[in-house]
């Protein structure tokens, strides 16, 4: 069971370490990595534009310095981006510690993983509402890529007052398009009659793994099933593709049961995020 779960880690970290680079260059700071966009926009979940740490044998002691953290730090506010770290709480045990004596909190995020024997069935829905995979030129894309900014905004699980007419497009639409038709990111939608998107989420494969990420819903379509559809839809979709390790990351137990449901086990790995926005 051991070796399950380090073989599980590694594809993980290995993962962490691979998308970002379809989006970003790295700069590296002793043994840590900064990934810096290519361009502006907002094609991957939770960055790029984080630091995280270099395995060790990748050319790194392994060995993270507070002075290593400073520079990296400093790059971030040249850049303009927030100082974002990620990383495996396992993959760098003493990372934490260093970054809160370095004034940023850290936030854990377990990961769970989609037993790959487990056969995903299609959530029920409400009437009227049907799913989509969206292509680059969708009509309901730039509203679907809006959508996790105004829902995490009201972060809950419960109804709330935002809906469809809060609802504007996104501006990073067109750097995200190439994304999709190059095949670094696919995004399913749950729409209603009309066409506007009720809940989205999204992933990017790389290696044949991939993290289910940025699932949201809008308040006033809340305590529907939608983000439930939502996500087993994208890990089937991701089956589709030939990805054989479906994970995501959740905040909130109740949000944890719901992937339970869905066929996610914990996956004894836990991400821990410090000044990462887009993953708060």
């Amino acid at each position: 069971m051991r070796g399950v779960i380090d073989s599980l880690r590694a594809r993980i970290e290995q993962y962490y370490a691979a998308v970002p680079l379809l989006f970003a260059d790295a700069e590296e700071f002793g043994s840590l990595r900064l990934f810096v966009r290519k361009e502006p926009g907002t094609p991957y979940y939770g960055g790029p534009s984080h630091a995280q740490p270099i395995a060790e044998g990748s050319g790194s002691s392994g060995i993270i310095t507070a002075a290593d953290i400073a520079r990296v730090r400093a790059r971030q506010r040249e850049l303009g981006v927030p100082e974002a770290f990620e990383w495996l709480a396992e993959a760098a045990p003493g990372l934490r510690a260093r970054v809160e004596a370095a004034g940023l909190p850290v936030e854990e995020r377990p990961l769970m993983v989609l037993d790959p024997h487990h056969p995903l069935r299609p959530q029920p829905l409400p009437d009227g509402v049907t799913l989509r995979v969206l292509a680059a030129d969708d009509p309901a894309l730039p509203q679907a890529l809006a959508l996790p900014r105004l829902a995490f905004a009201e972060p809950s699980t419960t109804a709330g007052p935002a809906g469809p007419a809060e609802l504007a497009a996104d501006d990073t639409v067109e750097v995200v398009r190439p994304t999709i038709r190059a095949g670094h990111k696919a995004l399913v939608a749950a729409l209603a009659p009309d066409g506007t998107p009720l809940a989205a989420g999204h992933y990017h494969p790389a290696g044949g793994t991939t993290e289910i990420g940025g699932v949201a819903t809008l308040p006033t379509a809340r305590r529907q099933g939608l983000a439930a559809a939502v996500t087993a839809a994208l890990a089937v979709h991701a089956r589709e593709q030939r990805v054989r390790t479906v994970f995501l990351t959740y905040a909130e137990d109740t949000v944890a049961r719901i992937y339970t449901r869905l066929g996610f086990r914990p996956a004894d790995v836990t991400l821990l995020i410090a000044n990462q926005p887009a993953r708060s």
